[in-house]
């Protein structure tokens, strides 16, 4: 099992006809993944690598069946994509974008709570089940099916941790990079929740990251509500004073949101907590052996 998609997801892509979404809408093509449609408006009828291009994402829905959305819309039309493919009935949404007014993202997500739409990002690389199914801008062959689940707020560190993990020997049943913007759908504890739910996945890396208290919550939901065991790292730990990082997400607002504040309460909370990007797989191999 995995959690979210697996082999039998469709998946439409938004924006497929530009540069970024016909790239990456093949590379996750290559990968097996079910890409059943594209859309752009006004180029109905004309198809991108052998698939179906539509206007709206409802004939795509009527057309395919599709049931996902990958969306590679510019940031100024993106919000709209997002309620667009939720009112055509897609389950989930995968949102690339970055640079998305966070007002648009108010609106957007106070929206989807009323619908059985879920949204991971927006500012992400997407989310891979090894072996099944990849949406989003993930590099596929550093995956290998096993039993570690991984959610981070970086794209970037996500692929370093699922590198080092694949090494020591450690696959991995989900991979998700939930975004690093202050507004996103999908959380940590939507992950680990699912996580815990999931029996193929036997133990979970959570890669935060300076800013906000998402991880702070999440870890009093591993200590109150989960028994696999937990390994986490937090980017940001040797962070200049006042130094703007690089998520818009990373805001630290007096003595909250530190990287010393969030390994903290990991800690308190039973998290295995690794200092060292560098020896993250080793790391997880020690706490994970056995399971």
């Amino acid at each position: 099992m995995s959690i979210f998609v697996d082999q039998h997801t469709k998946v439409v892509v938004q924006g497929m006809t530009g540069r970024e979404g016909s790239f990456h809408a093949g590379q996750c093509r290559e990968y097996g993944t079910q890409i059943v449609a594209g859309v752009t408006p006004g180029k109905e009828g004309i198809k991108v690598d052998g698939v179906p291009v539509f206007n709206t994402v409802r004939r795509a829905v009527e057309q395919t069946g599709a049931d996902t959305s990958l969306i590679f819309v510019p940031p100024g039309f993106a919000a709209d994509a997002i309620l667009e493919a939720a009112d055509a009935g897609i389950k989930l949404v995968v949102c690339i974008t970055e640079g998305i007014p966070v007002h648009d993202m108010l609106r957007t997500c106070a929206y989807l709570t009323n619908t059985d739409c879920r949204l991971i990002g927006p500012n992400c690389p997407g989310i891979i089940s090894p072996g099944a199914c990849k949406i989003g801008i993930m590099p596929g062959p550093i995956h290998t099916p096993g039993s570690i689940g991984v959610i981070s707020r970086s794209g970037t560190l996500t692929y370093e941790v699922v590198h080092q993990l694949t090494r020591a020997g450690l696959g991995q049943s989900t991979c998700i990079g939930i975004g690093g913007d202050p507004v996103i759908g999908t959380s940590f504890i939507d992950c680990l929740a699912a996580f815990r739910d999931d029996p193929q996945t036997r133990g979970i890396v959570l890669v935060g990251e300076i800013g906000g208290t998402a991880e702070e919550e999440a870890a009093a939901f591993i200590s109150a509500q989960l028994e696999k065991p937990v390994v986490g790292f937090i980017a940001g730990l040797t962070a200049p004073p006042g130094r703007r990082m690089g998520h818009a997400g990373a805001i630290i607002s007096g003595g909250s949101g530190t990287a010393q504040e969030k390994i903290r309460v990991m800690r308190e909370h039973g998290i295995h907590v690794c200092e060292n990007l560098g020896t993250i797989g080793d790391f997880c191999k020690n706490i994970f052996q056995g399971i």
